[in-house]
């Protein structure tokens, strides 16, 4: 092995940021903050460390470089995560009367709005002031634009919590965004004062957001319906105005990247510009022989690109394609290799370093998963296609050519981020490379280039002849979304792959694509035990919100049965982790069809594997409701009845711990809280130790739907 590793010399700056990322994972496994000071001593003695084995063997320089790169990623997101620490409020405010600066404005589908604000100022003293908050306001109630600064009567609320133990954690993606709260507007919103904010960068937000919408209504005037609101989503990167079975039908058909922009959308209009511009000066001779037109293309392009980036709101996902992007253009200008194993590292690394948490979303890791596949695969490819392409000259072979990268280029891509996506979403797009053969060569080659000219004409005012064979390739794209969507099993829900198992094979992936030897094919083999891993997965029996509302559990044919409270977001996430859901409804006052559940005005007794669950929701008897049970989970304080269960969640446990998951086994049952995954963090559902109440708080209205942060891809 030592050999090998030798060998291989020149990839091993490659690994950089494979230990960037495992420090920064093991700071977000702990299951308690650390110290302030923990990640800067790890980086001095890894430093010191490193310092001392200089000049020794090769083994400990490495294992030295290793552990200080860890230090690095460790240090690096803890320094964020206390950098961006802020005021996060409780509890359900009630009413107050809010004033803040606008930072974020996001169309919504029916009509409305939702803000972020900052600078914030309420009138309430009993309620935390957090660094932003985000609302949301019905339609015709906003017109304010991002900069102005606006008082609004609003319901603020914390941000809400995992739906269960291992789901999408809103309020730690929440806590790296400074938002401290989120509500709903109770009344229109007032503009005090239009360009409040003061700065250099509030002017171009302001600026920008005001051309983005500009540019979306102008483009809905031309294209009505879902073919001017997915080309909005494709120029302006707005996609609310889409309606809800055509962005399922994207989803289902595995083309939802393509409504994101991200790598496809800045890649394509970057490479448009690029390729266009240097193709019309090489018409003119004097210029092309005398200037270096090729570096100007380039230099253009990534200007083109930065707009873009910033036309499109600039979320996470492009600003790391417009990175990516620019060095590849970046290379050009300086006569490098455009597009490397080596680029794509130092790019992970940037971005690692200056948003260390970005890693845990699903968006990095299918963007750089896609990328180091794809340029892994083509290292060795590339030069037998040269080769045969060589040797088959003329316009047939080299069709052939293409729809076998195409071909090979959707495959690498699809399976490099199946497993992520699986286990972010738990959904597996079956015919998603049929859909992306179709799609993405019309995306580039007719919707993308009349989209650069769409933004051309504007202007001018003549974007309507732009719009009209746009809208056509749009029309295209959507047909073949909701064609494929429609075929059988589309799209399935799979088991959990658990964290460990994504991990082991992450690091299965990097080992075969950052090394280039016989041994790199090693990897495959941690790769598949992780994939593996779903078939030994089991979902939770019994679940259970953070109000004792939501209930589901799992019926005799091992779907699972949900008492319909809770909101959409819990039904879906419970659905998609512990499903599939079952077809009946739960009984009210009757029993369930495999009769292992009966309720009635008391509450529901669920008898399975000789063992008795009893779901209390009665306060003034809970103990005739729980009699002879050995679980009991209670929507309501037991108050110390109902002892002789061996296992008891009632309405305290809920509160303090969050939603509840159990299994349940020969010996009892096992149960995990959203409170006992997050551990003791800053972002943790549970309340600080210094800042324990007497009672359960109120029952607060369902927090605003948030499912969009979590299905942001790439």
């Amino acid at each position: 092995m030592g050999e090998c590793l030798l060998a291989e010399r020149g990839r091993w700056p490659l690994w950089l940021p494979v230990f960037l990322g495992l420090g920064i994972g093991l700071y977000f496994a702990l299951p308690s903050e650390p110290p302030a000071w923990w990640g800067g001593v790890a980086v001095l003695l890894a430093a010191a460390g490193l310092l001392l084995v200089r000049g020794r063997s090769l083994a400990p320089l490495l294992a030295a470089s290793c552990l200080l790169a860890i230090a690095l990623g460790f240090a690096a997101t803890q320094w964020r995560s206390l950098r961006l620490a802020a005021p996060v409020i409780e509890r359900h405010s009630g009413a107050l009367m809010l004033e803040g600066v606008v930072v974020e404005v996001e169309a919504l589908p029916d009509g409305g709005s939702r803000l972020t604000l900052g600078q914030l100022v309420h009138d309430r003293d009993d309620v935390l002031v957090p660094a932003r908050a985000r609302i949301k306001a019905k339609a015709g109630l906003s017109l304010a634009t991002v900069g102005d600064r606006i008082r609004v009567r609003a319901m603020l609320m914390p941000p809400p919590q995992p739906a269960m133990p291992g789901a999408f954690d809103f309020a730690r993606f929440a806590w790296f965004r400074q938002l401290g709260a989120i509500g709903t507007a109770l009344g229109p919103v007032e503009v005090i004062a239009a360009g409040a904010a003061t700065g250099w960068r509030a002017d171009l937000a302001t600026n920008v957001n005001e051309i983005r919408h500009a540019i979306t209504a102008r483009i809905l005037a031309v294209l009505p319906g879902d073919r001017g609101a997915v080309t909005a989503a494709l120029t302006t990167g707005d996609q609310m105005p889409i309606s809800a079975p055509m962005m399922q039908a994207y989803r289902d058909s595995g083309l939802a990247h393509i409504l994101s922009i991200s790598g496809l959308h800045i890649t394509m209009a970057a490479g448009l510009v690029f390729v266009g511009l240097r193709t019309l000066l090489a018409l003119f001779p004097p210029v092309a022989l005398r200037y270096p037109i090729k570096k100007w293309a380039a230099a253009l392009a990534i200007v083109f690109a930065g707009f873009y980036t910033l036309l499109a709101g600039s979320p996470v996902p492009a600003q790391r394609s417009f990175f990516m992007t620019g060095l590849v253009l970046l290379a050009v200008l300086l006569d490098r290799r455009a597009l490397s194993m080596r680029l794509v590292a130092w790019a992970a690394v940037a971005i690692l370093l200056w948003q260390p948490d970005e890693l845990i979303g699903p968006s990095f890791q299918m963007s750089f998963a896609a990328v180091a596949a794809m340029i892994a695969v083509y290292e060795s490819l590339t030069p037998r296609q040269t080769a045969w392409r060589a040797a088959h000259p003329g316009w047939l072979p080299a069709i052939g050519l293409y729809v076998f990268g195409t071909v090979v280029t959707t495959l690498i891509a699809g399976f490099a981020t199946a497993v992520y996506g699986i286990h972010h979403f738990n959904r597996f797009a079956v015919w998603s490379v049929a859909a992306n053969m179709i799609a993405v060569p019309l995306t580039g080659f007719w919707v993308m280039p009349w989209a650069l000219v769409m933004f051309v004409l504007l202007p001018f005012g003549l974007e309507s002849l732009a719009l009209v064979p746009l809208g056509w390739g749009v029309e295209g794209v959507n047909w073949v979304a909701t064609w494929v969507a429609s075929w059988p099993s589309s799209a399935v829900t799979l088991p959990i792959l658990p964290l460990w198992a994504m991990v082991v094979f992450t690091l299965g992936g990097c080992w075969l694509c950052l090394w280039r030897g016989r041994w790199r094919w090693w990897g495959l083999l941690p790769m598949a035990v992780a994939v593996a891993s779903m078939a030994f997965a089991r979902p939770p029996d019994l679940l259970v919100d953070g109000r004792g509302d939501g209930l589901a559990l799992r019926t005799g044919e091992g779907r699972l049965l949900l008492n319909g409270k809770g909101g959409r977001i819990l039904k879906d996430t419970w659905s998609r982790r512990a499903g599939p859901e079952a077809p009946e409804r739960w009984p009210k006052k009757s029993s369930s069809r495999d009769g292992r559940l009966r309720c009635d005005e008391t509450g529901c007794l669920w008898r399975v594997d000789g063992k008795v669950v009893a779901l209390v929701k009665d306060e003034d008897n809970p103990e005739k409701a729980c009699a002879g049970a050995d679980i009991v989970v209670s929507s309501v304080p037991l108050r110390g009845t109902c002892r002789e269960a061996r296992v008891i969640v009632d309405r305290f446990d809920l509160w303090r711990r969050g939603p509840h998951s159990l299994w349940l086994g020969p010996n009892g049952a096992s149960v995990e809280t959203v409170a006992g995954w997050q551990g003791d963090r800053p972002w943790a559902w549970h309340p600080h130790p210094r800042k324990k109440a007497k009672a359960p708080p109120p029952v607060a209205p369902r927090e605003p739907d948030e499912k969009k942060d979590e299905e942001a891809e790439d």
